[in-house]
């Protein structure tokens, strides 16, 4: 496994990064398995585990924090912070009020004394980002976490909060975590070079493409839309929608390309997204032994520059054929009320 420094913090971090989100009630709910999912990763050399307080409501990293005893000290570990976390306007955001509160139960349930990267999991309007930096610059100081950066953040509001840290003498986000595969290209439109021009450290999450790219989901075949991805978001992944025809068109165009090269789909997927100079890391989130390993198999492909056009020809930089589940959306768009004015004012005379 390579070793990649994260965003300058002088933190070397391995090329995938073991992501747990299937860990605990929405995956797999067995506790020891979990454990030895996490073990059997850091034996082959990954040393960077990512999690997050909503994943299971907390039981993510409660199995996180087991399975790290006796070897925290060989792990580079980061959760995030901003969902809800129980009833109440106050149990979530970017508030100093809540992430000071929510880093002490991340800590207790991760059985840790702090956490390598802290991560804002999505932006927050209602909350000035100076509040946001000038908490996580205090937790920096105060040794309880070592770094902090944001996740699936709009590359205006990572100028924004660059600006706003250098202005305010504040620490500055190191990473953001942005969707990225080869059927969601749109973070290299603008996200990843201001990641490159601030020298953040960037953790790809979704590589598989939220399943289209683990080979499940083929042209021609049926798709059993009451189980797995397709039963929490059907509109997505049903051939019989015409949206849907390109994401499946693109996927048989490139099996037939990792068949070609000697791969398995999963494998070229992941291979694609840490080969851009801007990724550091890509997060792989196994539910079972035989995932991790299938994905881990993969870790020593190098895709060439032929491989790597074929994949431009198949989807173009920058193009999204879909929007990557759990994606941020800015409320420009999710708002009417934002792109409308008052019916009286709208005409021009």
């Amino acid at each position: 496994m390579r070793y990649r420094v994260l965003g300058g913090t002088g933190i070397q971090v391995s090329v995938h990064c073991l992501g747990t989100m299937m860990f605990g009630a929405v995956g797999n709910p067995d506790h020891d398995d979990c454990a030895r999912i996490v073990h059997a990763a850091l034996d082959q050399g990954v040393n960077f585990v990512d999690t997050a307080d909503m994943y299971s409501a907390g039981e993510s990293e409660i199995i996180v924090g087991k399975a790290l005893r006796g070897r925290r000290d060989d792990v580079v570990l980061a959760t995030k912070v901003h969902f809800p976390m129980g009833e109440g306007p106050n149990r979530g955001g970017n508030s100093r009020r809540w992430i000071v509160r929510e880093v002490e139960e991340s800590l207790r349930r991760l059985g840790t004394d702090w956490i390598d990267l802290y991560q804002v999991h999505r932006p927050d309007h209602s909350t000035d980002v100076e509040e946001t930096l000038g908490v996580l610059t205090d937790l920096v100081r105060a040794g309880k976490i070592r770094a902090f950066g944001c996740s699936t953040f709009p590359a205006e509001e990572i100028v924004e909060a660059h600006h706003v840290a250098e202005r305010r003498a504040l620490g500055r986000f190191r990473t953001e975590q942005p969707p990225y595969s080869i059927l969601a290209r749109g973070v290299e439109t603008s996200v990843l070079p201001v990641c490159q021009r601030y020298g953040m450290g960037v953790l790809v999450w979704s590589p598989l493409a939220s399943g289209f790219l683990s080979g499940r989901y083929r042209q021609g075949r049926s798709v059993d839309l009451t189980a797995g991805r397709p039963a929490l978001t059907p509109a997505r992944f049903d051939p019989a929608l015409p949206g849907n025809a390109a994401k499946y068109a693109a996927v048989e165009e490139l099996a037939a390309l990792a068949e070609e090269i000697g791969c398995t789909l999963p494998e070229l997927a992941v291979a694609f997204t840490v080969a851009h100079p801007a990724v550091t890391s890509a997060i792989i989130g196994p539910r079972t032994m035989a995932q991790l390993e299938g994905l881990l198999k993969g870790a020593s492909l190098t895709l060439d520059d032929a491989v790597l056009d074929r994949i431009d020809e198949i989807v173009p930089p920058g193009v999204n054929l879909y929007q990557p589940d759990g994606a941020w959306s800015p409320p420009a768009l999710t708002d009417p009320a934002r792109r409308r004015r008052p019916i009286a004012e709208r005409a021009a005379a």
